[in-house]
């Protein structure tokens, strides 16, 4: 049990940064009736926004390879699954998710922008951000998409893979009782993998449909490699 607690600790540090990157604006937001965010904290969001979103989708990945080790290897789990191990799965998560948040907002940081800017979303998002640059964002969308695959889909395959495995395995049980046990243990990781996933994909997939009702949020004048000392809000 030691690596998945482990993995779980990290998982709930990595949530309640994920949330905290947001919601304390929106209640400053709420409570001060002022909508506005500099465009240094806006970038500031957008980057820990990514970073603790991709570690979500990095350590559900890890969880679920401990499963598939748990349950069709588990003579060899303590072997396999060693402290030298755990820590290099979470070393490259960290690593990977700050690399990728980074070159999003370096990527960012390279646009130019229309004055005060509306964004229709209760944070500063990347999509979003970048449908209100001035120039050229084909880069941009390219890096995304790239991104996408390589940091979604990969690891929601490796989940796949995983599982594939694990359902494999549990039908060669005989024992009922023990394809019960099995399933059991990957019942609360499968629930987080299909919530996080799914609400993902109806963020992403029908924003274009409700952003019209979100709340604005402004940023202050922005210009390519400055912004003016005074924003001026909506």
């Amino acid at each position: 049990h030691q690596p998945m607690f482990l993995f779980l600790g990290n998982l709930s540090l990595v949530d309640i940064c994920f949330t905290s990157a947001t919601i304390p604006k929106m209640l400053v937001n709420i409570q001060t009736q002022n909508q506005a965010i500099t465009y240094n904290g806006c970038i500031t969001q957008m980057y820990f926004f990514m970073l603790f979103g991709a570690l979500d989708d990095f350590l559900l990945t890890v969880m679920a390879y401990d499963r598939f080790v748990a349950i069709c290897h588990p003579l060899h789990y303590t072997v396999i699954m060693n402290p030298w191990l755990n820590g290099l799965l979470l070393l490259v998560s960290w690593i990977m998710s700050a690399l990728y948040s980074l070159l999003q907002s370096l990527m960012v940081l390279r646009l130019s922008f229309c004055t005060v800017l509306k964004i229709p979303h209760f944070f500063c998002e990347l999509n979003q951000i970048l449908q209100l640059a001035c120039s050229d964002t084909l880069l941009n969308n390219l890096v995304i998409y790239l991104s996408a695959v390589l940091l979604a889909g990969v690891p929601f395959a490796g989940i796949l893979y995983s599982y594939s495995k694990i359902v494999s395995c549990i039908r060669g049980i005989p024992s009922a009782q023990v394809k019960f046990k099995a399933f059991s243990i990957c019942v609360s990781h499968l629930s987080v993998v299909f919530l996080f996933y799914c609400t993902g994909l109806e963020v992403y997939l029908c924003s274009a449909a409700t952003h019209s009702s979100h709340s604005g949020a402004s940023l202050c004048d922005v210009h390519r490699g400055h912004t003016h000392a005074e924003p001026r809000y909506l």
